[in-house]
């Protein structure tokens, strides 16, 4: 989203402009207030700079006009030389910052920088105030057919149990799920049972009375009751004690909570929804999880693929959280990175390519990230001469090994991507790797 910049001054605007677009900055401009009104769209700039001094339609007025409009726009003046007075009242009229002419362009740059951060985090208080979904990249089919469940089963009060590996975007479904719900006015209460030690987790979920135990000085209400008329979201659910399932089996049966030291049970009205990247079905065999629970949660099943099942994906999600961790920059993602972060296995999921995207981010100069900026201890870049052919030659056993390797080295090391490429089944491949004595650095 750009910066919508408004200056009388032809020849200043037009290097003001010019510099921050070389930074990688997305900026309209406006040769004057009553243009700048006009222009002025508050779903589309992030960040407002003004003159004061113009003719007609001035900054102040401006300021105020932008205030009533968009509240939670910044709004950066300029000022001349001598004019800091009016800057000053500007500021108490809620202008977020003033620059003094003639500023510099880094000067110009950081401020700006530091509006659209400002910007950012406002709007995405916003959204978590509200509970509104965070936008989820669906471009493999995969993904569609997931988001197409989760809406499906959204409006019904189904139990919903979400699986996939860590950091696939679990809590992200989840959020969709309680958005596009009958309960999306209410709370969205999020809880990671393996996050929590043992002992409090009971008084964490369920909530306790004052002097139930040594050290409860004042009354728990429990994530449970925090969530009535809203949805409860309990992540790796496989790690709740046994001693606990027997009391999430009631909440589920019977809408009832047994607070910790109460005499009573407490009536309580939320949705559950929960996730795990463990199998259930395992836990339950392994007598490690009450099976009856277990049918309870599993009414819909939404499963969310790993990131390298679905490729489709990678760039576009590389893209958004550059988007999203560079505001008002538009970095471009060259073919070479892209290829080789679409390369990459990402046993880390979404979580571990929004880390890697934020590094790019960061050590990104002007308006394109660079494949040297990728983290090297992650990112192999293959020559396109991989095979190396000696003067006295190979024997097959020997260029198996080198394509083998290669191919290895292109898939991170993840043995089923590697062997799916070679068209091998998974156990040919761990017998050539045992054969040639193939390890990980070796």
């Amino acid at each position: 989203m750009p910066i919508l910049f408004i200056d009388d001054d032809n020849t200043g605007r037009a290097v003001a402009v010019h510099n921050l677009r070389r930074a990688g900055l997305e900026v309209d401009d406006a040769r004057d207030g009553a243009e700048g009104l006009q222009r002025f769209d508050p779903q589309r700039h992030e960040v407002v700079v003004t003159d004061l001094k113009m003719p007609g339609v001035d900054g102040m007025t401006l300021l105020r006009t932008v205030r009533e409009r968009a509240p939670q726009v910044p709004v950066v003046v300029i000022t001349a030389f001598g004019s800091v007075d009016l800057a000053v009242d500007a500021m108490r009229q809620g202008a977020w910052d003033f620059l003094e002419k003639p500023f510099s362009r880094d000067r110009l740059e950081l401020t700006l920088l530091r509006a659209l951060e400002t910007s950012r985090l406002r709007a995405d208080n916003r959204r978590l105030r509200s509970g509104v979904e965070r936008p989820i990249v669906a471009a493999s089919q995969a993904m569609q057919g997931v988001l197409e469940l989760a809406d499906r089963v959204a409006p019904s009060t189904a139990g919903v149990l979400i699986t996939g590996e860590s950091g696939v975007g679990k809590e992200l479904v989840a959020r969709r799920i309680h958005a596009r719900s009958e309960r999306a006015a209410g709370p969205f209460v999020a809880v990671n049972c393996a996050s929590v030690p043992g002992e409090l987790l009971e008084s964490e979920l369920f909530g306790h009375t004052r002097g139930a135990f040594t050290g409860a000085t004042q009354a728990r209400e429990g994530r449970f009751r925090r969530a009535s008329g809203g949805t409860l979201f309990l992540d790796e659910i496989a790690e709740l004690p046994l001693a606990l399932q027997g009391k999430l089996l009631r909440v589920l049966q019977e809408g009832l909570v047994d607070v910790v030291g109460a005499d009573e049970p407490i009536a309580v009205d939320a949705r559950i929804v929960v996730a795990t990247n463990q199998v259930l079905e395992e836990r339950v065999s392994e007598g490690r999880f009450r099976e009856d629970l277990f049918y309870r949660l599993d009414v819909i099943q939404v499963h969310l693929p790993p990131l390298r099942e679905r490729r489709e994906d990678i760039v576009p999600l590389a893209e958004a959280f550059l988007a999203e961790l560079a505001p008002g920059r538009r970095l471009r993602l060259p073919a070479q990175v892209a290829e080789a972060l679409a390369r990459r296995g990402w046993h880390g999921n979404v979580r571990e390519l929004r880390n890697v995207c934020e590094r790019l981010a960061i050590l990104a100069s002007g308006g394109e990230v660079a494949l040297e900026h990728l983290p090297p201890e992650r990112f192999t870049v293959a020559s396109d001469r991989w095979l190396e052919l000696l003067p006295e030659g190979l024997s097959l056993g020997e260029i198996e090994e080198q394509v083998v390797r290669h191919v290895l080295d292109r898939c991170s090391w993840n043995v089923s991507e590697a062997a799916r490429r070679l068209g091998v089944p998974r156990h040919i491949l761990a017998y050539r790797l045992e054969k040639h004595g193939i390890e990980r650095g070796g």
